[in-house]
């Protein structure tokens, strides 16, 4: 069972299964929160793993419009969770975040499992095209089958109605399209190569057949990875079973 509290520090809101095998960190990726991970949350602490699942900076129930979105913020924000040496996982803009973290600070950090994560970088105008999707939403949406009418009937959108918040005039997104824009203009920024070559801790790449993450950059990446067939950039919603599967045979072994 996983409850909610407010880590302090960094002052995030989170989920938490309690076990008494080692801790794992789940990281969401830009525009989700720790809902979208808590059905591997609950399997990895059926399998006897603590699992701590924050809601982070500018998403879900912690602190929707953060004055720092910088890459060092969100890192920071992971260490100052861990209060033993943890394994990290996260999907896409987490998964980055996970990187970071583990280079920053490896004798904290067993392993790094990074689902449709990269070094980051970009040169065209993903951050922007992002923010005017978010921003597009007609929001507030009248109930969830407005919501699916507008965004799809997909993994993803489940997940952004699981979370999104009730208010007088409707559901609302736990985001704003702007701290959105910022926060992963931050991941286009640079390509982070040299925190990932200085990376010591074993690390696993999860892929989804049809993700985003291009195939140049896995190569150069040079880590062990495995493709999930079907599955697209949301892998862990798309193939639950089969990511959770992946992960723990990973924690085995090491």
């Amino acid at each position: 069972m996983l409850v909610r509290r407010v880590a302090d520090p960094p002052g995030l809101s989170c989920l938490e299964g309690a076990a008494q095998g080692e801790l794992v960190v789940l990281l969401h990726g830009l525009a989700g929160s720790a809902v979208e991970m808590a059905s591997l949350a609950e399997t990895l602490v059926g399998a006897g793993h603590r699992v701590i699942v924050p809601d982070q900076r500018g998403h879900g129930h912690s602190e929707r419009f953060p004055a720092d979105v910088s890459r060092e913020a969100y890192a920071g924000d992971v260490l100052a969770l861990l209060d033993e040496p943890a394994w990290l996982v996260g999907q896409s803009m987490g998964a980055h975040t996970a990187m970071l973290a583990a280079a920053a600070s490896p004798e904290r950090v067993r392993g790094l499992v990074m689902i449709e994560g990269g070094v980051g970088g970009s040169t065209d105008d993903y951050p922007e095209r992002l923010r005017a999707y978010f921003a597009s939403w007609p929001v507030p949406f009248a109930d969830a089958q407005a919501a699916r009418e507008f965004l799809g009937d997909r993994p993803i959108t489940q997940a952004w109605i699981a979370d999104f918040e009730r208010r007088a005039d409707g559901l609302w997104p736990r985001f704003d399209a702007g701290v959105m824009k910022r926060a992963i203009a931050e991941v286009a920024a640079t390509a982070r190569w040299t925190q990932w070559r200085s990376l010591t801790v074993p690390v696993l790449l999860i892929l989804g057949e049809h993700g985003t993450v291009p195939p140049d950059e896995v190569a150069a990446m040079g880590a062990p990875y495995v493709v999930v067939a079907g599955a697209g950039h949301d892998v862990h919603l798309d193939a639950p079973e089969a990511t959770a599967r992946l992960i723990l045979d990973f924690l085995r072994s090491r």
